[in-house]
């Protein structure tokens, strides 16, 4: 489900495009998870939802949904490790910040694909304890 009406193709944009809109996406998931979890105060809830969105946590998450990517999600991902950010992050690695690049981006091409099955599908994994 997209909530702009607007024709994409998110294999021309950028991985950066993607990473971006991707970003958003994850967010929202993580806080829906932690809203529909419990009633808790904003500042708890934001404080939870930082450590789901860091680089360090996308990383460890990247390791669990990394088995079950077909072979255009893997490229995705590829795309999105691999671009140049130029920027240096200051709470993670390099290679943390990559990862998190990488699957900012796939979560980003998910969504302007319309595959919001497959979100679900590979957020339940990243979720599941």
């Amino acid at each position: 489900m997209r909530f702009i009406d607007k024709p994409v193709e998110p294999e021309h944009l950028s991985p950066l495009n993607l990473a971006f809109i991707g970003d958003c996406v994850y967010d929202m998931l993580v806080r829906e998870a932690l809203v529909t979890a419990a009633n808790r105060p904003v500042n708890d809830l934001h404080r939870e939802c930082v450590k789901y969105v860091s680089a360090k946590a996308q990383t460890v998450a990247y390791s669990k949904i990394e088995p079950l990517l077909t072979e255009e999600e893997k490229s995705v991902f590829r795309r999105g490790r691999n671009a140049k950010t130029g920027h240096t992050p200051k709470s993670a690695s390099q290679g943390e910040y990559h990862t998190a690049t990488g699957v900012e981006a796939l979560f980003g091409w998910l969504y302007l694909t319309e595959n919001a099955d497959r979100i679900k599908e590979l957020f339940n994994a990243i979720w599941e304890e």
